[in-house]
């Protein structure tokens, strides 16, 4: 995997992963995101379904509305998001496939702040407009009865991270490994906040419906590889260090990141970041509930159709 070139005005980059095979099928993936600890066990899997026959690319774009659009435009094929806002307001035939991670994130602040109610009027930095970390801090307003200030969007865990340690924001929303660091490197100057439990979808695999269809052989063995190494996983987290590709994206990630794979996995697997069988039906039901609460559906959660949103076929041939 070692081709790399600009992609949408050096707003992302792709490496393609090339099988000789000449049946294999290339899915085109969107990330929101430059390729990280926590998509180990997503490119874990994407090889296995390499192995089985379906090769892959991937685009790196710089926030998840751009990865969003590129699958909408056709541009790409299959994105990682929770596209809900997009799909009710597009009409687009576009579906969740497969729940890739929940909503477990940590609210992180100064030493000023030690609950969640006195973050009223504070400044927040979140990582994109519509993603999980807005919903989550607009949750957070209504049960907690009170009101952020500004909000700005610094995409990544890590980049905010930095500029929670420069002293660029008081208040962020952080996942589980970067919440870990910067309390090991700073706990003498922030708190990290107490948290209540969320279900919901943080990261999901959605692509346009038609091209599912179109393309139902190797969707249907990527989600089997996805649901393999998430079973596996939920019983071994050590298996995505094992099995991940020292000469792939997430090996050439710096070494202080590999050594600490099967600690991030072990503690992501114990904290319930990651559903064994993919989300499925409870993920959808729990999805509605919580994007509807957070602004980003509109109308009742109990009137809207999970298959407005989701399509159940491949995860259910997977669970097969």
């Amino acid at each position: 995997m070692t081709t790399i070139f600009a992609k949408l005005a050096g707003a992302a980059f792709m490496l393609g992963a090339l099988v000789s095979t000449a049946q294999a099928e290339t899915i085109r993936i969107a990330l929101a995101e430059p390729p990280s600890d926590e998509m180990a066990a997503f490119f874990v899997a994407l090889d296995r379904a390499k192995a089985a026959g379906v090769d892959y690319e991937w685009t790196a774009f710089a926030e998840e509305e751009l990865a969003i659009q590129a699958v909408l435009s056709g541009d790409m094929d299959i994105a990682f998001g929770t596209p809900y806002a997009a799909m009710q307001r597009s009409k687009a035939p576009v579906r969740i496939i497969f729940q890739l991670s929940r909503l477990v994130f940590f609210p992180v602040a100064t030493k000023d702040y030690n609950t969640l109610k006195d973050l009223d009027g504070v400044p927040i930095m979140l990582h994109s407009r519509g993603g999980g970390t807005d919903a989550i801090a607009n949750v957070i307003e209504s049960r907690e009865g009170i009101t952020f200030g500004d909000r700005s969007y610094v995409p990544g865990s890590d980049k905010r991270v930095v500029a929670m340690l420069a002293g660029q924001a008081e208040a962020t929303i952080l996942d589980l490994s970067n919440r870990n660091k910067i309390i090991a490197e700073a706990g003498d100057r922030f708190n990290s906040l107490p948290m209540f439990e969320v279900k919901a979808s943080d990261e999901a695999l959605f692509a346009n419906l038609d091209w599912i269809k179109e393309n139902e052989e190797a969707v249907n063995t990527l989600i089997k590889s996805l649901h393999s190494v998430w079973t596996e996983m939920s019983a071994d987290p050590t298996l995505i260090s094992r099995e991940t590709d020292p000469e792939g994206p997430i090996g050439q990630l710096p070494a202080e990141i590999l050594a600490e794979l099967d600690g991030f996995y072990t503690d992501a697997v114990a904290g319930g970041l990651y559903d064994p069988n993919g989300g499925g039906r409870e993920a959808a039901a729990a999805d509605l509930e919580w994007y509807a609460l957070s602004g980003q559906l509109e109308g009742d959660p109990s009137t809207l159709n999970a298959e407005d949103f989701w399509y159940f076929a491949p995860l259910d041939a997977a669970m097969k």
